[in-house]
């Protein structure tokens, strides 16, 4: 019994130290080559399973400026859009696009990858999971979803500390290590597997840590309390009441379960992102109806935590030239900026970043808007 007992230790120590890291490197490689690279990129859904993501049953279009497209982008926006091979620019004022750019053949119903801009909507579905009494609050424990989880704290974190990003969980973000853990759920086959592998090893709600993880496993409760998949819940909870007037994709897993990558990869086009944007700088209020709790769009538009003075739930908080804004932020330079009390949403769209978080481009914009009469 005991030699039967070593030797199944031996066994799983193997497994999980050598033949289990393989796996995701055999996977890397294959994907690679069909990629023809290593990196993520804004049309990756084309080359992975999808969940399909109607549009709304009720189909509404965006209000249209009475000076549309009639400001001339500066010299310096056509550089940056060209040099960091921007797709889509929108400049909305008044609830009305006011500027409207497509770029390399992608136009208002083309959809492109998200990336971390989407952690901002799985985190509004908490909100609304809690408003429909799923969840009971943002103090329950995640636990009580995932009996799973495992360390130390595992016990202590809440479907709130998921949210801010304080869940103490094991994980450092990395895009560009393709040895990290970021990199391992972008391609993994069985993205539930990996996440029941890493534990909560800090003390939850006490420091803000940026991770993925934290959003994946949110979106893993939010599916437990709700039975819904959470490209459901997004198109329930926002994109049918929103009126989106095109289709969305979710990229999977490619598992038995199909389960989204919900830290990203939620594939859309810019006037959809628009609408979740407009939906906050309104507090709440869809065309006199209130979607979600104007409360909340203070608290997910305000600092959480000490060491994280810039992120709120799910939102960027910062301010330009003493004006205060909000954003959704995604790699290789996804951006939504809302500035309410200018009545202005900047979305910007693109295959590589700035080194400012797109400041360039609010800098840019109000530059524009000084020759608007």
């Amino acid at each position: 019994m005991i030699k039967k007992i070593i030797f199944y230790v031996i066994i799983s120590t193997l497994f999980c130290v050598i033949i289990y890291p393989k796996v995701y490197l055999f996977e890397l490689g294959l994907k690679s080559l069909e990629l023809g690279r290593t990196t993520a990129g804004i049309e990756d859904y084309k080359h992975f399973d999808i969940r399909e993501i109607p549009k709304s049953e009720n189909p509404t279009p965006l209000p249209i400026h009475s000076n549309y497209n009639l400001i001339s982008e500066t010299s310096s926006l056509k550089k940056l859009n060209n040099l960091n091979r921007t797709i889509a620019f929108l400049i909305i004022k008044n609830d009305s696009i006011l500027h409207e750019k497509y770029y390399e053949g992608f136009e208002k119903n083309s959809k492109t990858n998200s990336f971390s801009m989407v952690k901002t909507i799985v985190s509004a579905c908490l909100e609304k999971a809690i408003e429909e009494g799923k969840i009971q609050g943002y103090e329950q424990k995640v636990i009580d979803f995932l009996p799973w989880l495992k360390g130390p704290y595992a016990p202590e974190v809440s479907v709130g500390d998921l949210a801010k990003m304080s869940s103490g969980l094991k994980w450092k973000e990395d895009y560009f290590n393709l040895l990290t853990i970021t990199p391992r759920t972008y391609i993994t086959r069985n993205i539930q597997r990996v996440m029941k592998t890493i534990p909560i090893i800090n003390p939850p709600g006490e420091k803000f840590n940026y991770q993925s993880g934290s959003t994946q496993l949110l979106s893993l409760v939010l599916e437990s309390a709700t039975d819904e998949n959470i490209s459901e819940l997004v198109w329930r909870y926002f994109l049918n009441p929103l009126g989106v007037e095109s289709e969305s994709n979710w990229r999977l897993d490619s598992y038995k379960n199909n389960t989204e990558k919900s830290y990203c990869c939620f594939n859309s086009s810019a006037r959809n992102f628009t609408r979740f944007a407009l939906l906050f700088k309104n507090n709440g209020i869809w065309n006199g109806k209130q979607i979600i709790s104007d409360k909340y769009v203070k608290k997910s538009t305000s600092p959480q935590l000490k060491n994280g003075q810039n992120y709120g739930y799910g939102w960027w908080i910062g301010k330009y030239h003493e004006k205060s804004f909000y954003s959704m932020r995604g790699h290789k330079g996804q951006y939504v900026f809302v500035f309410p009390n200018e009545d202005i949403v900047i979305v910007r769209l693109g295959r590589e970043e700035t080194s400012q978080d797109g400041i360039e481009y609010v800098e840019e914009v109000f530059e524009m808007l000084k020759t608007l009469s």
